[in-house]
């Protein structure tokens, strides 16, 4: 069992907030920016849980 003090539950990105996206089609749009961020913290998180099965309900 991994000791969760030194191995700490992922935390989500922040979203962006309504005004954040121009709309204008950006590159590097904010939204795009927070989808990668929420595919790599959703596979941090599943790692994290496999690790920790007794907290993984949380």
């Amino acid at each position: 069992m991994a000791d969760p003090d030194s191995d700490p539950r992922p935390v989500p990105p922040e979203a962006p907030g309504p005004n954040e996206c121009c709309g204008s089609g950006c590159p590097l749009c904010v939204l795009d920016l927070y989808s990668d961020e929420l595919q790599r913290y959703r596979q941090a998180l599943a790692e994290w849980q496999s690790r920790h099965p007794e907290d993984a309900a949380r």
